[in-house]
């Protein structure tokens, strides 16, 4: 399997020391880089070129919603998973929003932030319960259904079929295949339907599909 780079953001050490021993049986995660709060994760990222960062969200100097927001912008292939342990419903939203890719709590398990890294890899997203429930109550919440045939989003039977198996968390290499196309045509479609839909990245797509049901 190949070498998943991970960096780690926190401002308490044994946190940090705790986190990487818990996931040292795992021999395809490496960390490669502690930083004790965002300003310092930035400055050294470019170095190191990790393929996962698992950052906290309450750091002194750069806290970890602005670090996320520096990171998607300017490492887009570098994923973000906050590891925290604020269980707050109105960060989850503002943070997938701001690009990350997961949102998981101090208190998980070391298998579920291993899992969480290999599906972010692996789709580009990592959504738990916990997450899942926090974003359909928001966007349940704040959506009210107002029909209005002149703003209905029609895709194509190919969007509709990359959206729903990107929804199923199958890789593009995997959309290809069972479609018979391209990876690199389904990476454009990807890209289009970004563009489009205004979001940023694969779970920007899931949350948009959820949102206005354009799955079935």
């Amino acid at each position: 399997m190949e070498e998943i780079k991970v960096a780690i953001a926190d401002d308490h050490k044994i946190f940090r020391k705790g986190v990487i021993l818990s996931m040292r049986a795992y021999t395809n995660i490496k960390f490669v880089l502690e930083a004790e709060n965002g300003e310092e994760l930035l400055s050294r990222i470019a170095e190191f070129q990790p393929d996962v960062v698992l950052c906290d969200l309450k750091m002194p100097v750069k806290d970890g919603i602005d670090t996320t927001k520096m990171i998607t912008k300017n490492f887009p292939k570098i994923r973000v998973i906050i590891l925290t342990m604020y269980e707050d419903e109105r960060f989850v939203g503002h943070l997938m929003d701001c690009g990350a890719a997961g949102y998981l709590l101090k208190s998980t398990e070391p298998t579920e932030i291993r899992k969480a890294i290999m599906d972010v890899m692996r789709n580009g997203f990592y959504l738990n319960p916990f997450v899942n429930k926090v974003l359909i109550k928001k966007n349940y919440s704040k959506q009210k259904f107002n029909p209005n045939l002149s703003t209905e989003i029609v895709l194509s039977e190919r969007e509709k079929e990359v959206l729903t198996l990107v929804c199923m968390e199958f890789t593009a290499a995997e959309i290809a295949s069972k479609m018979d196309i391209s990876s690199r045509t389904v990476e454009a479609i990807k890209d289009r339907l970004m563009e489009r839909f205004g979001v940023k990245n694969s779970v920007g797509l899931v949350f948009y599909a959820m949102k206005n049901s354009l799955i079935d």
